[in-house]
């Protein structure tokens, strides 16, 4: 009843360490994610060489989350966003 639900997915991998970026992004294929979901990617190098940039293929095991996991990571994130709100919006002062 509580038991996660695993997926297993292909998945894009687009790695970069150079000069100008240092990025790792996953992209799964065929699934859409939700808040509070977790994807765990297999099967990449632990490390690349500077100004190296890799494009590769992969599975990635998506776990879903349940609803109170996906009612709390959706509220967390309102309260996160909203603490942006209290920065860089006061007038300047006169000199």
């Amino acid at each position: 009843m509580f038991g996660r639900r695993t997926i297993e997915v292909p998945c894009m991998v687009d790695i970069e360490q150079s000069f100008d970026s240092l990025h790792a992004h996953a992209i799964p294929e065929g699934i859409s994610l939700r808040p509070g979901d977790q994807v765990m990617v297999h099967g990449l190098p632990e490390q690349i060489a500077p100004g190296t940039s890799l494009r590769l293929a992969c599975t990635a095991t998506v776990y879903r989350a349940g609803w109170l996991t996906r009612l709390w990571a959706e509220a967390s994130a309102i309260l996160e966003l909203a603490e942006l709100y209290h920065c860089g919006f006061e007038p300047k002062e006169a000199t």
